[in-house]
């Protein structure tokens, strides 16, 4: 049997999304194969700093209603100098060791400093192998406003919408906000796991929902709510080429009006997750097609989960695309895989031999 490569797995940061980012290094940590794998478990702290934590899954998992954060540590990550060089350390009481010579990094971080396309900056610069969206994809699949333009130049369907940059003053478009009609929904520009999104019911709602929104970004869509069926499908840039799962429904039960933070993480009778979705065969097809294509609009590159709304006549409009969804093995994007017979074990392999096998340099 070949020598072990060494993964390195990246997860909490600086975003509102830390917590979730832990739960799902959980979930992967629990997965890969320690046979096939030297795992190092690196935390990113709330301000930024990189420390060695436990690779132990029960340490990370979501639990009793809990989810997990990265602890300070005295025991700092320290990434390679140059470009090429391999070898990551550790510095702790003020003694440098070597940690492990990186083949390839995972990154779980969710939102800004993590998702947007930085990190994955600052693993190019070091030309450090990852698993998942380059620079330019995860920039736009992280800005809803850029994401949608390259949708539209694409030829995708998208929701109508209006942009508020920071400073701006809703009174100042307020007939375009109105032309959208109600339902509306106000969702923070650059931020994800339904964090600061509200629907908009009646126009008195409208300055609330923007309060709330600015508090994860400044920069906030105001966008037209769609009629139809949310369903969702997993898309893999494996060395095969781009794959697409069999799409999934969250299917909101009772009372509850859409998919929130709440209902994705603690609520298990809010939503049911079915997968695969009950659509006529054409339609799954088209949703399938609509997601690749939208995975290409972006140069999508690993994982991404497009989520689209399957109107009552079959339209299908494009909501968003997330190059890092959800990954714990109960979230929807590995359990569409699962009903395609991939498993999440096989999953997580995938992409990491997928990552490795791309070229360094420009992508």
């Amino acid at each position: 049997m070949s020598a072990r490569r060494t993964v390195a797995i990246l997860f909490g940061g600086r975003s509102s999304e830390h917590e979730v980012s832990c739960t799902t290094a959980g979930g992967v940590l629990g997965a890969i194969d320690r046979e096939a794998w030297n795992v190092i478990a690196v935390g990113v702290g709330r301000d930024g700093s990189w420390t060695l934590q436990s690779d132990n899954p029960a340490d990370w998992a979501l639990a009793d209603g809990t989810m997990h954060h990265v602890e300070p540590s005295e025991r700092r990550v320290l990434l390679p100098v140059a470009a090429g060089e391999r070898m990551w350390r550790v510095e702790s009481g003020g003694v440098v060791s070597d940690l492990a010579e990186v083949d390839v990094a995972f990154p779980l971080l969710h939102g800004p400093w993590g998702e947007d396309g930085t990190l994955q900056g600052a693993l190019e610069l070091l030309d450090v192998r990852y698993v998942g969206a380059g620079v330019l994809a995860s920039a736009m699949g992280m800005d809803k406003q850029y994401m949608k333009a390259a949708f539209r130049a694409a030829g995708l369907p998208v929701a109508d919408d209006v942009v508020l940059m920071p400073g701006d003053n809703v009174a100042d478009v307020r007939d375009q906000v109105e032309a959208l009609g109600l339902p509306v929904f106000v969702k923070p520009a650059r931020a994800g796991s339904s964090m600061g999104i509200s629907r908009v019911d009646s126009w008195e709602q409208l300055d609330a929902a923007l309060a709330d929104a600015v508090k994860h970004d400044p920069k906030v869509l105001i966008e037209r709510g769609m009629v139809g069926r949310e369903i969702e499908t997993a898309v893999l840039g494996a060395r095969d080429g781009v794959r697409t799962s069999p799409p999934g429904e969250i299917v909101a039960v009772g009372d509850q009006a859409f998919y929130d933070f709440e209902s994705k993480y603690f609520a298990d009778d809010a939503v049911r997750l079915d997968c695969p979705a009950d659509l006529p065969a054409a339609d799954a097809e088209r949703v399938r097609d609509v997601a690749a294509r939208a995975f290409r609009a972006v140069s999508g590159e690993g994982i991404a989960r497009v989520d689209v709304f399957y109107a009552p006549d079959g339209t299908v409009t494009v909501n968003e695309i997330n190059t890092m969804p959800g990954f714990t093995p109960t979230s929807m994007y590995p359990r569409m895989w699962a009903s395609a017979g991939l498993t999440y074990p096989q999953l997580i392999e995938e992409l990491l031999e997928a990552a490795l096998a791309r070229p360094l340099g420009l992508r």
